[in-house]
């Protein structure tokens, strides 16, 4: 088991290499070259700077049994398909029962958001986090 985080915008890869590290379970962050990130415990994957090459290249690299950390229903669907794990940022799991209807409702905010202008998505709070953590430590056996 290894955890691999989508790392572009994820506002929880310290608390994720932190927990790896409390773990002894490997952690690579993926990011393109358009970011700069350093780790005392992960190993960072740098990608191209092109749409969905990070996605891409988490998809080829991921193993059955490997959590991923992402909050991309695109990603998610495709990692999900090797058997492996999807923990979204905010701290809950994505699986085969509510995939379609996290796409689903993708879809329609992309729609609604291109007829009319509305309020993006609330600001995150340390409850956030907290619930990333606890999912993620049960996910590591802890």
């Amino acid at each position: 088991m290894r955890v691999l985080i989508d790392g572009d915008a994820s506002p929880v890869k310290e608390i994720a290499v932190d927990l790896c590290n409390s773990f002894g379970v490997e952690c690579i962050i993926y990011m393109d070259y358009a970011h700069e990130y350093e780790s005392h415990y992960a190993k960072v994957i740098f990608c191209d700077k092109h749409k969905d090459s990070v996605d891409l290249r988490i998809s080829n690299d991921c193993l059955k049994d490997d959590i991923v950390v992402t909050q991309d229903y695109g990603l998610a669907t495709l990692i999900l398909t090797k058997g492996a794990k999807v923990l979204h940022n905010n701290g809950f799991i994505i699986d085969e029962k509510n995939i379609d209807s996290l796409l689903e409702s993708r879809y329609l905010g992309n729609k609604l958001r291109n007829k009319q202008k509305i309020k993006g998505p609330r600001k995150r709070v340390l409850e956030d986090d907290i619930k990333f953590s606890n999912t993620l430590k049960a996910l590591l056996g802890g």
